[in-house]
């Protein structure tokens, strides 16, 4: 089982892998904001359980266990945004909060979610009447 630290590496690097072909160790130090030395270590880590085989100067790829957690943590990461956008949380807070409890939420939690997102995906007019009821609420 992945720690939440080990899914942010897999998420990173699945993301990247998905834009650029590749993930380099700087690539993903730069996007976590960690020290090129965390990351190698952690790449270590994920190579030993068989989440990425690295070769050290030749980089890493993606088992098909990493690939498989990869896709996911980033579907489960744009669903969560696609939910805090419906429920109306500023953009600007969005990333930090997805990020804040991505990895604290149950398999059923996220089904939950899931079926809510879709919900008021279906019918715009849900999201609208949603929209107005959180107005009225803030403006009592």
């Amino acid at each position: 089982m992945a720690t939440p630290s080990m899914e942010d590496y897999l998420e990173k690097i699945y993301k990247l892998i998905d834009e650029k072909g590749y993930a380099r160790v700087s690539d993903i130090a730069e996007g976590l904001e960690v020290h090129p030395s965390s990351v190698t270590k952690m790449i270590q880590k994920l190579d030993k359980d068989n989440y990425l085989i690295y070769e050290k100067y030749r980089g890493l790829m993606l088992t098909t266990k990493g690939q498989r957690v990869g896709k996911r943590l980033v579907v489960r990461h744009q669903l969560l945004e696609d939910f805090l956008t419906i429920i109306g949380v500023s953009e600007e807070n969005i990333y930090k909060d997805v990020e804040g409890i991505e990895h604290h939420l149950s398999s059923d939690s996220i089904t939950c979610i899931e079926s809510l997102v879709e919900f008021f995906k279906r019918d715009p007019k849900r999201m609208e009447e949603l929209q107005q009821l959180k107005k009225e609420l803030e403006e009592s």
